[in-house]
């Protein structure tokens, strides 16, 4: 069987397809579990494929889910990647009947190793360093972010101020993690055979360690103290005490790509628990610490970090790494997300323009194929949502959608199902029958209307809205005028004018006042936008008008402004009595 890999709503691969899971093991097919696949053995939803390969392993309960970040910057859509990525195979294992953990590891003990030129507040609004104390990041270069103050001043340090907004963020979008501090980890000891098993090896951690890192040698002691003088992250152990687990270490300078943070030079002994391994090893350390089944990670660590992943935990740690899935980044409008350049889009900015399962789809597609996320066209995004939300109701004829939306829709649109620990609180199919999706466009239309009643009889006249349609349902639909005109806003784009609520103090000579009556004539008589766009040519030149003069009175009457939408095709779209009246400057 064969399907469109450009197509919008690209379906997993063939299970019996999977191959090497990037870990050498080849899992092969699950059968009898929840969504099965076709006879084929081609299943419509990418996280019924990961989760037969973590069924296939036969793993303890509870099953743990992992991701995580390292606090260094904006909490931005790019950090959500993992927690959705993570969440869609969660509740499918959950649906299989099995208990879920769904961790996301802070990695707050990393040291600060530069000032990020931007920050978000409590809020998830993006900010610049003139709005905060920066000068708490900048006297702390080198410190674990647990050791920093909250720039904002309201938590107990820079990393407990970004975890909450990775925190804040899932419970937008209905995702329930269980954050998890490397910090506090390290402090209550669950490091510690970690640490002990990698210091009591070294000729071995350094023999795998070398295949990956230029820097490895015969000197090489992968522990990072915490100096107890500066507080700063240091990376020269100088002694060893496996009996007394601790370290001696002298405090040296740390090169961070072209700069030096530079060590006070106090030389002393820090335990196992006053320091940190490298990433290298602190990751699949992780993996052993919190018994990690499965792990998405981008496309960077897949060739570097997740081999030498891997390597570690097998020839060092003794333990199996966990499934893995690599998904591709998404561009923001066509360039890659960077915190630095200021291309970047935080959780509460997107939903303000867009619907949670709107977000939730976007992430719901199949992760390995690179997508864009372009704000001047989201439209398009939500155009698509809707049309897959129609198929699901079988609306659509379109057979691979179909069976895309009738497994996929319901993690879409229902949220979570169960808390951080696992527990089902409802039941994965909860969706409602006939809601109303009014089309993004035409809800920014209605945007421009400031009347919510205005705005309700456009939407049924427009046939969106009847008679039959439930209560909760024409105030869903409504919502959707926010989104599309916060949207309109934004981009500043066509949408983004207002509809004046009474008529505007104008005044027009004999000519332009004739040419409006005639266009309300023909408006009266029932033609579309299309047919008022081109009629509105024809009646300036029958009055020897000029046409952007008779379009710059229709921008008046209607916006109190000179120009705006394609004004006919907007008129078309309003109440047919309200713009007679208007352009007969009665009301």
């Amino acid at each position: 069987m064969t399907h469109d890999a450009d197509s919008p709503h690209i379906l997993s691969e063939q299970a019996s397809d999977r191959g090497d899971t990037g870990d050498g093991s080849d899992t092969g097919e699950t059968e009898g579990t929840a969504g099965a696949a076709d006879a084929d053995g081609f299943r419509a939803f990418w996280a019924d494929v990961v989760a037969d390969e973590v069924e296939a392993r036969d793993p303890d309960e509870p099953i743990v889910i992992k991701g995580g970040v390292s606090p260094s910057g904006v909490a931005h859509l790019g950090n959500f990647n993992e927690i959705i990525r993570g969440y869609f195979v969660a509740e499918v294992l959950r649906e299989r009947g099995y208990e879920v953990r769904q961790v996301f590891t802070s990695d707050d003990k990393d040291p600060l190793r530069k000032i990020p030129r931007k920050l978000a507040n409590a809020d998830g609004e993006i900010v610049g360093l003139g709005e905060v104390d920066a000068g708490a990041l900048g006297r702390n270069l080198g410190k674990p972010y647990t050791a920093i103050p909250d720039p904002f001043g309201e938590r107990e340090s820079y990393a407990a101020h970004f975890a909450a907004l990775l925190q804040a963020d899932a419970d937008r979008l209905d995702v329930p993690i269980e954050m998890v501090s490397n910090t506090e980890l390290y402090a209550t000891g669950a490091f510690d055979d970690a640490v002990r098993t990698v210091l009591s090896d070294l000729e071995g951690v350094r023999d795998v360690l070398s295949t990956y890192q230029d820097k490895v040698d015969d000197e090489y002691v992968p522990f990072n103290p915490v100096c107890a003088e500066c507080g700063k992250i240091t990376e020269t152990v100088t002694g060893i005490d496996l009996d007394a687990e601790t370290v001696e270490y002298r405090c040296t300078d740390m090169d961070v790509g072209d700069n030096t943070i530079e060590g006070c030079g106090h030389e002393g002994t820090a335990t196992f628990r006053e320091g940190k391994l490298p990433w290298r090893l602190e990751w699949p350390a992780q993996w052993d610490v919190l018994d990690v089944d499965f792990e998405p990670f981008g496309k960077d660590h897949a060739e570097g970090s997740w081999p030498s992943g891997v390597d570690l935990a097998r020839n060092v740690f003794g333990i199996e790494p966990p499934v893995p899935m690599v998904y591709e980044w998404f561009t923001l409008g066509g360039e890659a997300l960077s915190s630095s350049a200021g291309n970047v889009v935080t959780v509460p900015e997107l939903l303000e323009v867009l619907e949670p399962e709107v977000v939730r789809y976007f992430f719901a597609l199949h992760p390995k194929k690179a997508r864009d996320l372009d704000i001047e066209r989201i439209d398009q995004l939500v155009d698509r949502f809707d049309r897959f939300e129609r198929a699901y109701f079988g609306e659509v004829d379109d057979p691979e959608l179909t069976r895309f939306a009738e497994r996929a829709y319901p993690f879409v649109v229902a949220g979570h199902r169960s808390d951080a620990s696992g527990t089902a609180s409802r039941p994965v199919d909860e969706v409602r029958e006939g809601i109303v999706r009014l089309p993004y466009t035409f809800a920014a239309v209605l945007g421009m209307v400031d009347d919510p009643a205005f705005r309700e009889q456009l939407a049924r006249d427009e046939g969106h809205i009847t008679d039959d349609t439930p209560e909760w349902a024409v105030e869903a639909a409504l919502k959707r005028v926010e989104k599309a005109r916060a949207w309109a806003e934004r981009t500043d784009n066509e949408y983004n004018y207002r509809v004046q609520t009474d008529l505007p103090d104008v005044a027009f000579d004999d000519d332009m006042t004739a040419a409006l009556d005639d266009l309300a004539e023909f408006v009266a008589e029932g033609h579309d936008g299309e047919a008022i766009q081109g009629e509105m040519y024809e009646t300036a030149r029958e009055h020897g008008i000029e046409v952007a003069d008779f379009f710059a009175a229709g921008y008046r009457l209607f916006f109190d402004e000179t120009q705006g939408p394609r004004l006919g095709e907007f008129l078309g779209e309003l109440e047919r009595e309200y713009v007679v009246a208007r352009l007969r400057r009665e009301a």
